[in-house]
C-alpha cells in the first residue's frame, strides 16, 4: 500500500484484515461522509458481482456510505468490460475524467443501504 491511514478508516468504523483484499484506491469523500472504494480495471478487472460482494464483506463495518467504483484508461477500453460490471456501481473513464457512468439504481451516484 503506499498510503494507508489506518487511524482515520478506523474513526469510520473500518478494520481491514491484512488478508483482505483491498481494492486499488480507497477515498474519503468528507462532504458526502462516503468511502469510495477504486479498482482500477488494468490491476484486477471492473466491479463485477463477485468484487462488489468481497468489497461489501471487506467494509461491512464502515459507518458510511460505499460507493463502488472502477476505473478505466478510455471508454474503448470500457467497452470490453460492459457486460461484466456489477449494478449499483460507477465507472469513472479517464479520457473523460469530469464526468461519471451510474450503472442504474434508485439513486445516481451514492452509497446503496439495504433500505434504498
Amino acid at each position: 500500500m503506499g498510503y494507508f491511514d489506518e487511524r482515520l478508516l478506523a474513526s469510520l468504523g473500518v478494520t481491514i484484515d491484512s488478508h483482505g483484499k483491498m481494492p486499488d484506491v480507497v477515498l474519503y469523500y468528507q462532504d458526502k461522509d462516503w468511502l469510495l472504494l477504486v479498482e482500477a480495471v488494468t490491476s484486477h478487472g471492473p466491479v463485477n458481482a463477485k468484487r462488489h460482494e468481497e468489497l461489501m464483506r471487506l467494509f461491512e463495518e464502515s459507518t458510511i456510505g460505499l460507493v463502488y467504483v472502477t476505473a478505466f484508461p478510455t471508454k474503448q477500453f470500457m467497452g470490453k468490460y460492459l457486460t461484466e460490471i456489477a449494478w449499483e456501481t460507477e465507472v469513472w473513464v479517464a479520457d473523460a475524467p469530469t464526468h461519471m457512468i451510474h450503472f442504474n439504481g434508485i439513486r445516481f451516484l451514492g452509497p446503496y443501504t439495504s433500505d434504498t
